[in-house]
């Protein structure tokens, strides 16, 4: 797990563009967002973060933000388009409220199947009070795999 003091966090009141900079600068792929008292309000992805389509009201399906293989710089100015519907947007306008956690008593099995039987990329931790302590991501647990993997190699 990424404990607290390592995440990188948004709170509701986060621009896009804020939240943008800060996935690029970190090469990161989402953030739980808290209150002020570290309470877990919701959770946003860099999906979410340019899915603004939805927001703005085009309505545009999915699958064509996507490009074919040739494509790159057609969704290179697709992507810079998004970015335009950015401005003024908060993260509270694009974030998964409520979302899937686990608590900091979860077995690490039982945290790396629902990340593998589900679509979900990172679980935030809470502890009884609903309060971030961490976050645990498949890459996490693909760590974590290996160091066993390795642990029992030395042994046998």
């Amino acid at each position: 797990m990424t404990k607290k003091e390592d995440l990188h966090v948004v709170k509701p009141t986060t621009t896009v563009d804020e939240a943008l900079e800060t996935l690029v600068e970190n090469r990161i792929t989402g953030f739980p967002v808290i209150d002020d008292d570290w309470k877990l309000v919701g959770l946003v992805s860099d999906y979410d973060l340019l899915a603004l389509d939805s927001i703005s009201g085009s309505g545009r399906a999915e699958s064509s933000m996507f490009p074919e293989v040739d494509s790159s710089w057609k969704t290179f100015n697709e992507i810079q388009k998004l970015l335009g519907k950015t401005n003024g947007k908060v993260i509270a306008d694009v974030m998964t409220p409520a979302p899937l956690v686990v608590r900091e008593t979860t077995n690490l099995e039982d945290a790396a199947r629902l990340l593998l039987e589900t679509k979900y990329r990172r679980l935030p931790v809470v502890d009884s009070n609903g309060t971030l302590v961490g976050i645990i991501t498949r890459g996490n647990v693909v760590r974590a795999a290996l160091h066993v993997k390795r642990e029992l190699e030395k042994r046998g």
